[in-house]
């Protein structure tokens, strides 16, 4: 099997490159060989920054550039200011001391903040923040090979002014521009010429193939001998300015790294251990250089810590390095401690007020107000279209006759789109009257403040009767026995009658005349209405046409027997959302609109006539969170019922079957959309991931949005498509949506189609 991911060789070159920054700063061969101290620390181990920047520019500065959400760069940029203003403080008293700081100026305090550094290892960070800030501006108007090509020159730029400086001293004017940009800068190793060249090399080795190992080595070991040919040259001839920028360091860099990433995977899991180390180490070995002098100057060991470079550097990189290793070791316990600690101030209710405060209104995951505060779209989402709802709401009621109202069906969390944010939305247009399925749901809407009468369609257990009084609810009369039930709670209640006219699901039978004259006798039932289910009007078959008429014509006798009996009619409704489609004209009071309300047809026979009126409310979105190498004849997922062809690139996304993903999509049997285009669903839907095939779309990368549900590009993938491969309708689709998609509101406008 092909290992597309083998980072633990560069994992554990960072701590060799860290070891050799060390040696840099120690000099471990200066007292025993010259030649050889400046072979080891200015030729070998000016490979280790170069190294950093392109591990920056492979696992940060990558994902920076293929997400233009700006959250990637703000992430590290606050990292990176935070640990830069922790180095700055550390060393402060040293500086201080050593007089670094003595009569310092405005300007040469923002030169030594901004290029290079408050102490002479602190220049790395800075250099990082302005070589990302310059790749990622690249990034926005040039493609990969452009922004290596950019950043070429501004390296060449720089190596004049570093080991390549001798030659500039031979050109008065250039001179003179170089050392009126030292003035600015003291070194152009910096983050605007040294920098941006490695990161944007990290970028394109991260895309290479895996293979051709041997290649890499042979091309890294004759580049490194050419380059420490060029560097003891360009110390003969005394060109050097600095010593930090080589020509060759180029393909050294490039083929180094190469070759770490084609070495054979190493067992064990240790790679967060070493980077943080070697960032430790980094950070904090010119503190312990000062440690062991001033130890050995207490002892008096001078000539054995000190004078004796090679034990010097030993003892320096020993002791960096337990600092290294162990500062994390003591952090993991003193974390776990705040985090315990915390975890029972919150149980506890200290910090409750706090809370109540700042959470937003209504249910997790639901939107209370167009203010609502919780709109996070990090893993998967569902997108609500408040102008897409209004919309929905004036042409339903335009097919209304006068004096007629919608009771929209807010049961199901409203079909997916979430009950609260629905029902508040209605309100604030002025819908006043609600259907649910149960008790909780209208008591979840009471308590989110929804005004109106709420109707429960279904049953309410008798111990729960008084709830419905106290939330101020309707309760269906599902039939004879449970209205007695009803009665006799000796609570008052507000009821409607349900009347089966043929579907025999809830009500009293229609020719029970006798049953239903007595419900309207019995005590502490006050009747606000009366209604039936029309079970076949969203098909255009002449039978179900006439078996509609039929229960239409039977409810109607009902109402009119009572009207005869000199019972006061109560409010009626007939109709769902094809039965005021289809039967537009029927003489009502309330209308229960469901799926049409919110912009969907229930198959695919109707979507033509619903997408010149209606709008979709609902986009189901997800998150790229992985996009990975799928070798030919690998397997991906569960059963590993996939398998590779040809070589294949794969992207993971952040919904399974568990947020209401039909597995009936699995397999090739359905796709999303990416930048417009259509990447196959492979393999069996996860629980909470599902496999694409990216092939086809090289520029997907992790943090991109897949749209399940919606419009990306010129493509569209409507909830009616996504059902009929399912086998079933929108209804049962986007009512199994799961409560753990956060619902926020869409942003863009909506274009309204014109029905008028």
């Amino acid at each position: 099997m092909h290992t597309s991911n083998n980072y633990g060789w560069l994992d554990r070159f960072r701590l060799v490159a860290a070891l050799l920054v060390v040696a840099i700063h120690t000099s471990p061969l200066g007292a025993f060989s010259p030649e050889g101290d400046f072979f080891l620390t200015r030729v070998l181990a000016r490979i280790a920054v170069p190294f950093f920047f392109m591990v920056t520019g492979q696992f940060t500065v990558k994902k920076m550039a293929d997400n233009p959400s700006r959250l990637c760069l703000l992430h590290y940029l606050r990292k990176i200011l935070l640990l830069y203003a922790a180095a700055i403080l550390l060393y402060l008293p040293v500086g201080i001391y050593a007089g670094h700081y003595q009569g310092m100026t405005f300007l040469s305090a923002m030169k030594m903040l901004l290029f290079d550094g408050t102490f002479y290892h602190l220049w790395y960070f800075p250099a990082c923040i302005l070589g990302v800030l310059t790749v990622y501006l690249m990034s926005r108007f040039m493609k990969l090979r452009g922004m290596i090509a950019v950043s070429a020159v501004l390296y060449f730029i720089g190596l004049l002014g570093d080991s390549y400086f001798g030659l500039v001293r031979k050109l008065p004017p250039l001179e003179t521009a170089y050392e009126v940009f030292f003035r600015i800068c003291s070194y152009t190793r910096n983050g605007l010429f040294f920098a941006p060249l490695f990161l944007t090399l990290g970028i394109w080795c991260s895309k290479g193939s895996r293979r051709g190992g041997i290649v890499y080595i042979s091309m890294l070991a004759l580049s490194f001998l050419l380059m420490t040919g060029e560097a003891f040259l360009l110390r003969c001839f005394s060109w050097q300015r600095h010593d930090s920028m080589y020509l060759m360091l180029v393909p050294v860099a490039a083929f180094l790294y190469r070759t770490l990433l084609c070495l054979p995977g190493l067992p064990g899991n240790t790679g967060k251990r070493l980077r943080n180390a070697s960032l430790w180490i980094y950070l904090l070995h010119p503190a312990i250089i000062i440690v062991v002098r001033g130890v050995a100057k207490i002892m008096h060991l001078e000539s054995l810590l000190i004078n004796n470079s090679l034990i010097h550097y030993i003892a320096v990189s020993v002791l960096s390095a337990g600092a290294g290793f162990g500062i994390p070791f003591f952090a993991v316990p003193i974390r776990r401690f705040w985090d315990q600690a915390w975890g029972i101030c919150r149980r506890a209710g200290i910090f409750r007020r706090l809370t109540e405060k700042t959470e937003p209104a209504g249910k997790l995951g639901e939107i209370s107000s167009p203010q609502s505060t919780y709109t996070s779209r990090g893993r998967a989402w569902i997108e609500l279209d408040r102008t897409a709802l209004a919309q929905n709401v004036e042409y339903l009621s335009s097919l209304m006759p006068e004096g007629c109202r919608l009771m929209p069906a807010v049961k199901a969390n409203a079909y997916g789109h979430g009950a609260v944010w629905t029902a508040t939305e209605l309100n604030r247009i002025g819908v006043d009257a609600f259907c649910v399925a149960c008790l909780s749901e209208g008591i979840s809407l009471r308590k989110a403040n929804i005004r109106g009468e709420i109707l429960i369609l279904g049953y309410t257990p008798p111990e729960d009767f008084a709830l419905l009084a106290r939330y101020g609810l309707t309760q269906t009369v599902i039939d004879y026995e449970y209205a007695e039930r009803l009665a006799g709670a000796g609570i008052p209640l507000h009821v409607h009658i349900g009347i089966d006219t043929g579907m025999h699901r809830i009500g009293i039978r229609c020719e029970e005349i006798t049953d239903i004259l007595a419900v309207f006798e019995m005590p502490n039932l006050s009747m606000d209405g009366m209604f039936t289910h029309l079970c076949t009007c969203d098909s255009p078959l002449p039978e179900s046409r006439s078996f509609t008429d039929n229960q239409i014509q039977a409810f109607y006798r009902v109402a009119e027997i009572l009207d005869e009996q000199g019972i006061s009619c109560p409010r009626l409704h007939l109709q769902s959302s094809y039965g005021l489609l289809n039967y537009p004209g029927l003489d009502a009071d309330y209308v229960r609109a469901g799926i049409a309300l919110y912009g969907v047809p229930s198959s695919a026979e109707d979507e033509a006539f619903f997408s010149d009126h209606l709008v979709p409310v609902l986009s189901l979105k997800a998150r790229v969170t992985s996009v990975r190498m799928l070798f030919s004849g690998e397997s991906a997922g569960y059963g590993l019922a996939f398998t590779a062809e040809k070589n294949m690139r794969i992207a993971v996304l952040s919904i399974g079957y568990a947020d209401g993903l039909p597995r009936e999509l699995s397999c090739g049997k359905g796709y999303v959309l990416l930048h417009g285009s259509k990447a196959p669903v492979i393999g069996k839907i996860c629980m909470d991931q599902t496999l694409v095939d990216v092939s086809g779309i090289p520029k997907t990368s992790a943090g991109d949005t897949a749209v399940l549900i919606g419009i990306s590009g010129e493509s569209e993938i409507t909830a009616v498509q996504l059902a009929s491969r399912c086998g079933t309708i929108t209804n049962e689709l986007l009512s199994r949506l799961g409560e753990r998609l956060e619902r926020v509101e869409k942003i863009a406008p909506t274009v309204i189609p014109e029905w008028h």
